[in-house]
């Protein structure tokens, strides 16, 4: 919006945000000494938890490239590519060389997709917060999954521009090295259409999670490794390809399934930006009611009681197909709960996917959240209790998974009730009332604008606790002392508990 101000003459001009001394305080305490806590515990549980959520990352996009392995566009290119390089070499420890290489181009390409992120996350470590909590860009990502959808049940079909592939391919009869590279590239570029939605779905995961960048990283490497393995492998083991299944319907069957898979991933991108921006269109049970209908139709889908106009009828259903029909029909019963105000409602296995419990169609008890600062250290010093400060995101999963997780714990609860705890949403895109809106200069001189909750909220933590990442979980006395280390996701409910005692003790022995 247009400021205006009156000049020395009385007359209205256009006013900016400043930056005055009172303002720059708002966000940097200097009480508060990141190195110097009074007790010296926490901190080694974040890298304890970063490590699990790298590893959970890296299986999560190797089982994606196994997906994408039986998916139309590349498991065709199995045998074809394998036999290519095994017959064409005039020995076959040649061939099995080149097969490698193809399979190690393969997961590097996939690697390097990654590295752009690293050089933003460098330039500023809030952007792909920022990035992943845009409301825009999630809506852009629940039309674009909606899309990839459509093409999976052959509506039409997303190939990239035939003019690229066909250049990249003409470089692949380049000899050596180079010209494995650009086979290896075509085959990235073809299968675009299958690997696509899987790939935006793990760009959009990692992206929304701690350490985006390098999260990203690691899922992409996973991806790789899983894609470039069966070249490898069946160069080592020519035998292996009479075992594989012949491609046929059954392909057509997987595109179909991952479908669904994308329509429920869309709607938890539209789930997103409703919850950074209040609208209250997709409370938690009406995102869990559309969630068991596309349960429902995935499962009718796979007993052969709902097919599609370019399919043949189904004349006999295998028995890979009926258990995961089975699966799919246990994991919507499963989501049943979460339609229902009771405490089965809280479907831990999906913490931090759906909405939180709180934003609901059913009237809970209202529960006193202090999500101001300033507040929260008047309120410490009044009832003199040390403040836990949570820094958490609306669209935040491993926030969601500690507080219908660990937090509900007795022990946990039971500490909790001895802090004050202000919990500050870096995502919350809430504009701050313009008196309140300023601009910030670091230490380095680099300027933000302070515009909205969020806004203020993701730089008082970076400025103070040089993370960007959520949840972020620090104590500090009513004098801004901090107590301990901080420490970020910490599914040990008992680790957690432990940590908040530490605090406890620091302040009680002051």
């Amino acid at each position: 919006p247009f400021r205006f101000e009156m000049d020395a003459n009385g007359q209205l001009v256009a006013a900016g945000l400043k930056s005055t001394e009172s303002t720059q305080s708002k966000i940097k305490r200097t009480a508060i000494q990141l190195n110097q806590p009074l007790a010296d515990c926490g901190g080694s549980g974040v890298a304890a938890a970063s490590d699990s959520g790298l590893l959970n990352i890296f299986i999560l996009g190797f089982l994606g490239g196994l997906i994408a392995l039986f998916t139309p566009c590349v498991f065709p290119m199995i045998p074809l590519t394998v036999s290519f390089f095994t017959k064409k070499s005039q020995d076959r420890k040649k061939g099995v060389g080149n097969a490698l290489l193809y399979g190690f181009f393969i997961f590097l390409i996939y690697l390097l997709l990654s590295i752009p992120f690293h050089f933003l996350d460098s330039i500023n470590p809030e952007i792909l917060n920022n990035i992943s909590t845009n409301v825009w860009l999630n809506l852009l990502f629940f039309v674009i999954f909606v899309v990839f959808a459509l093409s999976f049940f052959g509506l039409f079909e997303i190939t990239l521009p035939s003019s690229l592939s066909n250049s990249i391919d003409s470089k692949s009869g380049v000899g050596g090295g180079i010209g494995i590279f650009f086979m290896a590239l075509t085959l990235a570029l073809v299968s675009f259409s299958c690997t696509g939605p899987i790939l935006g779905s793990l760009l959009a995961g990692s992206l929304s999670t701690n350490g985006g960048a390098m999260q990203l990283t690691v899922g992409m490497g996973g991806f790789g490794l899983a894609l470039a393995l069966p070249f490898a492998l069946f160069a080592l083991f020519p035998n292996w390809l009479n075992a594989m299944p012949k491609s046929g319907g059954w392909l057509t069957t997987v595109k179909i399934v991952l479908g669904f898979v994308e329509l429920a991933l869309a709607i938890k991108f539209l789930s997103n930006a409703d919850l950074v921006m209040h609208w209250g269109i997709l409370k938690r049970e009406v995102f869990f009611a559309i969630w068991i209908v596309i349960g429902v139709l995935t499962t009718l889908y796979l007993f052969g009681l709902l097919r599609f106009s370019h399919e043949g009828p189904v004349k006999k259903l295998g028995t890979t197909r009926k258990i995961i029909g089975f699966l799919f029909a246990a994991f919507t019963l499963y989501l049943v709960p979460g339609l229902t105000n009771t405490p089965y409602a809280n479907l831990k296995l999906l913490s931090g996917f759906p909405p939180p419990l709180t934003y609901s169609l059913y009237k809970h008890e209202e529960t006193i959240i202090v999500n101001d600062y300033e507040k929260a250290l008047a309120l410490s010093k009044q009832l003199n209790k040390p403040i836990l400060i949570d820094f958490t995101g609306w669209a935040c999963v491993n926030c969601r998974r500690m507080e219908e997780n660990v937090w509900p714990d007795a022990a946990v609860k039971a500490l909790m009730e001895k802090y004050i705890l202000v919990s500050l949403y870096v995502d919350d895109r809430k504009p701050l009332p313009d008196a309140d809106q300023f601009i910030y200069t670091n230490e380095k001189g680099i300027q933000k604008e302070i515009k909205t909750i969020g806004d203020k909220f993701v730089t008082f933590q970076t400025e103070n606790f040089k993370n960007a990442s959520q949840p972020w979980y620090a104590v500090i006395s009513p004098d801004e002392q901090l107590l301990s280390h901080p420490v970020g996701y910490t599914p040990s409910a008992k680790e957690y508990a432990s940590w908040l005692q530490c605090g406890l003790d620091a302040f009680n022995k002051q």
